[in-house]
């Protein structure tokens, strides 16, 4: 089992940045691939991004690419989504999950957290 607690949303204008948090429990975090997902009102839960267990292996949606930055830090169960030159289109809830291997698929992740909020005004 792995339990997710995701942090760090919140309010910034249109070129801002945030960096979100997503601290796992459990000794097998380092197991796990990890990845993002949203979801804003109305809409499907899309992939942002998406990391191996090792970190060697990262993938973006193309709406993110080179603005958003997934990392992990395995000694502190931590994945971590730096997100820059934000847009309002960014805003949604975001949700890290757990997943045996790295997808963009959401089916594929069994763990997931509750999500934080991040809105993003012009």
């Amino acid at each position: 089992q792995v339990q997710l607690v995701e942090s760090g949303g919140g309010a910034v204008q249109a070129g801002g940045s945030l960096r979100l948090s997503c601290a796992a429990s459990g000794r097998t975090f380092a197991s796990y691939a990890m990845g993002w997902f949203r979801q804003a009102p109305g809409k499907e839960r899309e992939f942002v991004a998406a990391i191996s267990w090792s970190g060697g292996s990262t993938y973006y949606a193309d709406s993110v690419k080179g603005r958003f930055t997934i990392s992990r830090d395995n000694a502190k169960n931590t994945v971590y989504l730096q997100m820059n030159s934000l847009k309002p289109d960014d805003t949604a809830v975001y949700y890290c999950a757990a997943s045996a291997v790295i997808s963009g698929i959401s089916k594929a992740y069994d763990y997931w957290g509750q999500g934080t909020q991040v809105t993003v005004s012009s």
